[in-house]
């Protein structure tokens, strides 16, 4: 169509608006004037014209918005009844718009990970592993991000986790990041994982390692091939801190003159930072007193090499804490040395019932 049809079109389209406006609808009725009423069916179609629209679809369209509407538009006198249909019809399209604006779950979970480059490697790398096991789920991934229910997430979370309820909580958290993620990209309006309850985890209690398994190691650390892990083993065992972040110090991080140990929020599992007595030190070289080159390998190696088969993750912090707690019967110090925020996760998930014998034995192996 050319612009001198559209000109033309239009200019027809604002008369017809013209005789609308100037047409009393009410004395209209009021008299039923035949020819009123057919100039009233006429305008009708004319603004309808091309639309697709018939006049008994916007009639029904108009009588559904007003039963929708109930008590608001109940009473309501024709000025105020047309003003109420205008700002539902506003409202309407602005919603439909907003629904238009959004991205499928895929897209928004890998630009939530993309956006997160500040997390360390090996975090990054188990988030991807998360959201690879959430998109698998079948058509998960194509879902439009808005459109997504609360029972959409129960499914998707069922069929990535549900054989297990710590990964399925985990998973709860991710998948909520990312709708967090996408509401601050206006890809949602809100997030429906919230909705969804937080599966209780009955974690299993941590044994202490016993005093022998404790001679076990540190022997096995004095071998030659192994010397280079005493320190390592010494952090562990007698400052409780985490492997991950024993082999994440810096020569910077240990105080030498102050005899402590500097957990920095780079390098800890929680992201705080805190300071550890440096216990353990005295019989150990200096020149053995660092953190060597290909940590974990070594670590495991070390291991094996004293007769564990089976390993439990951080079980020399479990054994620190218990005979911490027995041994000195000072739980705010050693809630500082551990980094918790409070005493709640040290008294259910850390002290494990230990005899002060057996606690004052392993203090006496401090070397």
């Amino acid at each position: 169509m050319g612009l001198t049809a559209i000109s033309s079109t239009n200019t027809h389209k604002m008369k017809i608006f013209n005789d609308f406006a100037s047409f009393d609808l009410t004395t209209a009725l009021g008299e039923m004037n035949p020819h009123v009423i057919m100039k009233q069916n006429h305008i009708a179609k004319s603004l309808l014209a091309g639309t697709g629209v018939s006049e008994n679809d916007a009639a029904r369209l108009t009588l559904e918005a007003i039963e929708t509407l109930g008590e608001l538009a109940t009473g309501a006198s024709r000025p105020e009844l047309v003003t109420l249909l205008r700002r539902v019809i506003q409202a309407g399209v602005a919603a439909v718009k907003a629904a238009e604006h959004t991205v499928s779950l895929s897209v928004a979970a890998w630009a939530s990970v993309e956006a997160r480059k500040d997390l360390r490697p090996t975090t990054r790398r188990d988030l991807r592993h998360f959201v690879r096991r959430i998109l698998r789920v079948e058509g998960a991934a194509d879902m439009p991000l808005r459109s997504m229910s609360t029972a959409d997430c129960k499914r998707i979370l069922a069929a990535a986790f549900g054989a297990s309820p710590s990964s399925y909580r985990k998973g709860r958290v991710i998948l909520s990041s990312v709708f967090s993620y996408g509401i601050r990209q206006e890809w949602a309006d809100s997030n429906p994982v919230t909705r969804i309850e937080v599966p209780v985890v009955q974690e299993k209690p941590i044994e202490p390692l016993t005093p022998e398994e404790v001679e076990k190691l540190q022997a096995t650390a004095s071998r030659p091939e192994f010397r280079d892990m005493r320190f390592s083993l010494s952090l562990m065992l007698y400052g409780g801190i985490r492997p991950t972040e024993v082999s994440r110090l810096q020569a910077g991080d240990i105080n030498w003159e102050e005899g402590h140990v500097i957990i920095r929020p780079r390098a800890s599992k929680t992201g705080g930072g805190r300071a550890v007595p440096l216990r353990g030190v005295r019989g150990i070289r200096k020149r053995e007193r660092f953190i060597p080159r290909n940590w974990k390998r070594k670590w495991q190696a070390l291991r094996r090499a004293a007769g564990f088969r089976h390993w439990v993750p951080d079980v020399c912090r479990h054994t620190f804490a218990s005979y911490h707690a027995a041994h000195f019967r000072n739980l705010p110090e050693l809630q500082l040395e551990m980094g918790h925020r409070d005493l709640s996760l040290l008294r259910s998930r850390y002290m494990m019932p230990t005899s002060r014998r057996t606690a004052a034995r392993f203090w006496r192996m401090l070397k």
